[in-house]
């Protein structure tokens, strides 16, 4: 049972900046206005901001120090592994967009990168002319259907989401996410949840790895930074949801300015 709540408890802080994750998982600023979303509760939101800062200093941050230290061949690696699970809660999303080419690209990626990619390691389907991938999530389906976002809220240890982008994640564990129901729901001799939670975990410490810099550099450089990533969250789903690239990947002082005017 401590094995399994601190598993848990790695994975939600695995997840406080996981939200914020492009599809290469890199920060990214863009000058597109994400659709009108009210901060209904922004005194709580802000007190919750507060405690996650807290949590990344103490244990995350310090854990995706160590890890970018890693040889980038292993990075690499992981990086790769977490994407080609990703497709399992992808493909089912393609198809509830009704883009039934992108689930029969994304099928067919996941079963080489699976098997001559030696369990996703390898990006194999990248050389085999299967290039073109976008994660795709619950939210994002909702949203396409007409679903608006309601309230921005701040999760406790989850970080920035919103209402609608809430409650549809709750399909990733009542069947929506195939390697959730093999590990966690049906635990064999081949998988249990061990292997699902130190996965998420692995995704999250990936991304705040690859972001060390720019969070630092945000937080440096914004006047309010509670305000700075909610504003980059919103139009970072917004450009998800439009399936957008019109980005700028962008460092400049006035950049982060623009943002907080916001």
């Amino acid at each position: 049972m401590f094995k399994k709540i601190s598993l848990i408890l790695i994975t939600t802080l695995a997840l406080t900046f996981n939200a914020n994750a492009g599809s290469d998982g890199d920060l990214i600023l863009n000058k597109n206005k994400p659709s009108e979303v009210k901060d209904c509760f922004e005194n709580v939101n802000r007190a919750t901001f507060k405690f996650n800062q807290a949590l990344d200093g103490m244990i995350f941050k310090p854990v995706a120090s160590v890890y970018r230290k890693l040889p980038s061949v292993a990075k690499t690696g992981v990086s790769n592994s977490l994407d080609n699970l990703s497709h399992l809660t992808t493909i089912p999303n393609n198809i509830l967009q009704g883009d039934l080419k992108q689930a029969g690209v994304n099928t067919g990626r996941f079963i080489i990168n699976t098997t001559l990619g030696v369990l996703g390691l390898l990006d194999v389907a990248q050389h085999l002319g299967l290039t073109d991938y976008e994660k795709e999530d619950y939210g994002q389906s909702f949203a396409k259907l007409g679903v608006g976002p309601g309230c921005y809220v701040v999760l406790p240890v989850l970080g920035p989401s919103t209402a609608r982008d809430t409650v549809t994640s709750a399909f990733n564990f009542v069947g929506g996410d195939p390697w959730y129901n093999v590990t966690v729901k049906n635990d064999t001799q081949y998988f249990n949840d061990a292997n699902y939670y130190s996965s998420r975990g692995a995704a999250g410490v990936d991304f705040r790895a690859k972001n060390y810099n720019s969070i630092d550099n945000l937080e440096k450089n914004s006047v309010d930074f509670y305000a700075s990533v909610k504003s980059l969250y919103l139009q970072d789903r917004q450009q998800k949801i439009l399936n957008t690239k019109k980005i700028v990947d962008t460092q400049n002082d006035s950049d982060w300015e623009e943002i907080d005017s916001q």
